[in-house]
This record gives C-alpha cells, structure tokens and sequence, in this order.
C-alpha cells in the first residue's frame, strides 16, 4: 500500500471529528513527515489546498520555536484562524444591508403601504426576497442570522392591552376588595358570576391531547359546522369565593340575563342556602357586559325578582370594562374545567353536565352542573314603569357599577 493511499485513509477516518485548525495541522504533519514533495502528495491524497499546508507547516515550525524558546504560543492559543482570517460577513460586504433589514421589519416603516411586505407574511425568504429586490445578495439563512445579532427573535402576539381604561379602574378594584372582604367578615355570601365561551355540540375537535392508546385519537368531524339538532352550550357559572364551591347551568337556549339569574338562584336554593342559613344579603361580582351588564335594565329586574324569592339584599360590584379577566370565576373555575375537557369532543350535553361536574382541583373545588332546558328568548324590553318598581340604590361611588337591590 503506497504512501499516499494510507494519507487518504487516515484523512477519510480523522477529518470529520476535527475542526479547522486542527485539519490543517494533520495535514502538514503528513507533509513534513513526507518530506521533499510532501506538500504536492498530501494535496492529491486528501483534497486540501497546497495554500492550506503550507500554513499548518507555518504553524508547526512557530510552535516549535515558541518551544524552543520556552515560550507560551499565546497568539495560538485555541483559535482556529488568525485574526481576522476567514471569509467576511454579509454585514461587512455589504454596508447597507441591515439597514434596510431593519427598515423591513420596524414596527414602524414595516407598515408601509408602499412596501412590498406590506400585506405579507414576514418570513425569512420573503424578507430576503425584499432584499435581493434591493440589490442585496443574500440568503435567508443570512437574514435568520443578521436579525438575531440585531435583538430580534420570533415573537407571538401578547394580550395585555385591556382596551380603554377607565380614571377609576383602581379605584373600583379596591372597591370591590374592600366589599368583597367586609361580607365575607360577616359570613355572608360573596359570589363570582360570569357566562363561559359558547361551545359547539357534537364531534367537534377540542383543544388539547389526553391519554390514548398510540396511533388510536378520538376522530371528529373535519368542518366546524353548527349541528342544527344539537346547537351551542351556554354555560354560566356561579363561583361561591369563600367556599370554592361552585354551580354551572348548561343553557341549550340564548344567554340572556333571564337565564343568568336562573343560575344563581338555582345555586341559592341548592347550594348557597344551605351553607349560609343566616345570610341577610348576597354579594355578587360580575363584569361589565353580557348577559349580566351593568347597563343591562333585565339583568336588575331579574336580580330584584330573586331578591323578592330569596329575602336577601343583593350587593353588586361590576369590574370596570377591559377587566374581565380578573373575575374570579375565570381563573378559579373557567380555567380548570377547560383544562379538565381538553382532547375530548363535546358530543352531547350531558358530556358537557358531566365533564364539568367533574371539575376538581389540589384546593378542593366542588362543582355541581346541570342542563337548563328552559327557553330565554332575546329581545325582552323592560318598560319604564317595571324598571322603576325596582328597589335600586346606587352607590355614592360609579353607582352605575355599585348598587344594592333591596327585596320588594
């Protein structure tokens, strides 16, 4: 076996598992090792440049020197290249590149009419599409690497802004903190009410993944197509605070205030009044829209008709608008019954009843659901002498968020 042939076999066995530098001083030990015609048999056995050789033997003879001497190769040290060495960036060739990169994707200039992106998604290849349009000579590879240097990063949308804020939103959550507190000092009932998301009925895709047997998920339909037969569930909630307990009525009909006072006073005599046999009012905390808003004229005359069943003094506190998400009912009950029927199709509504029913959590929630089959019908005008009747005190502070319903 020649010389050049066992060169080209260690070369195929070593050089992937080497970096550059150390490539390069492999094959200018072949070479000195070869001696006179050394440089030539190397290339040809391994494919290096003769250029590439020749500069791992300069390395090779430094070292021995700096040896000789007694010296530390410091400027060697673990680099794989000179300083400086190396082919040039894209950045460097071409000076007005990320200037105009960054022009693409600014909030601002991005918004352009005139841009091209304008209307497009801003991928990689279509910025560097944007950009060789431009004059530039670039990849997308190239781009994903210039806007990482630059601080950007892949980002997703982020709900934070809450519409807008009213001067009082503080002042109204103190308002209910120090409302919610005082009752339930006083043993009485503090509620958190609230309609969920309206859900489709049948074999309908449900976000998530649960548990199954590999390669078998549960199959449903392709479009999300209201069945005619089965239509929406409404369900609406009724979180007891002090107690983590908690009631939901599944509607099968509309999401009035007819229906959301329904639910709190079937939790009232199922529920609530049991636990609190001595109670003298209810405190209620709602949003500020839907089917329990607080300009809603139905949402006060069914609340005083419950007043007038119960014999309770009804409180109510509404969150300012924008604020939803900090209703308790969200993060205390919504958010676990989600999590609890996530993967499984809502095939029926008694599925619903029962997935919801079965809502547990570390804390030691309880939750009681049912199927309302009444019907709410929409449109239900409250005539000014009924809303007139009602036994209404508004509070000295946003009275249209803080008000008291007296029994009639």
């Amino acid at each position: 076996m020649t010389a050049n042939s066992l060169i080209g076999q260690r070369w195929e066995v070593m050089h992937a598992a080497l970096d550059e530098r150390q490539r390069r001083l492999l094959v200018a030990v072949e070479a000195k090792v070869l001696g006179r015609g050394g440089i030539t048999a190397v290339a040809v056995a391994t494919g290096v440049s003769r250029s590439t050789i020749m500069a791992g033997l300069n390395e090779i003879e430094a070292m021995q020197t700096n040896k000789a001497a007694q010296q530390e190769p410091a400027a060697l040290s673990t680099r794989t290249r000179r300083v400086g060495a190396g082919r040039k960036s894209a950045s460097v060739k071409d000076e007005t590149l990320v200037a105009d990169l960054l022009a693409l994707v600014d909030p601002v200039t991005r918004g352009d009419p005139q841009s091209a992106l304008r209307w497009t998604c801003k991928s990689l290849r279509a910025l560097a599409d944007e950009l060789k349009a431009r004059g530039h000579s670039v990849s997308h590879v190239v781009v994903g690497q210039l806007l990482k240097l630059q601080g950007y990063s892949l980002q997703a949308n982020a709900k934070v802004i809450e519409g807008n804020q009213s001067p009082d939103r503080n002042a109204q959550f103190e308002h209910i903190n120090a409302t919610v507190t005082a009752a339930m000092a006083a043993n009485q009932p503090v509620i958190s009410v609230d309609t969920k998301k309206k859900e489709l009925v049948g074999a309908y895709k449900n976000s998530g993944q649960e548990w199954l047997p590999s390669g078998e998920p549960v199959q449903v339909k392709v479009h999300d197509f209201i069945d005619p037969e089965l239509g929406r569930a409404n369900p609406y909630g009724v979180y007891d605070i002090g107690a983590d307990e908690a009631w939901v009525s599944v509607g099968t009909d509309h999401d009035t205030s007819a229906f959301a006072v329904q639910t709190i006073r079937r939790w009232w005599f199922s529920m609530g009044r049991q636990r609190y046999p001595h109670a003298r009012q209810l405190l209620i905390t709602a949003d500020g829209g839907g089917s329990n808003g607080h300009r809603v004229r139905l949402w006060k005359l069914e609340l005083s008709r419950l007043a007038s069943d119960t014999g309770l003094e009804i409180q109510v506190c509404h969150f300012p608008p924008g604020t939803s998400k900090w209703n308790k009912i969200e993060h205390r009950l919504f958010s676990f019954i989600t999590m609890n029927w996530r993967g499984r199709p809502l095939i029926s509504h008694e599925v619903i009843v029962n997935l919801i029913a079965s809502t547990k959590t570390r804390s030691g929630l309880k939750v009681r659901a049912e199927l309302d089959n009444a019907e709410y019908p929409k449109g239900l005008v409250v005539s000014d002498d009924d809303f007139a009747a009602i036994k209404l005190e508004r509070n000295d502070f946003h009275g249209d968020w803080n008000y008291r319903i007296r029994p009639g």
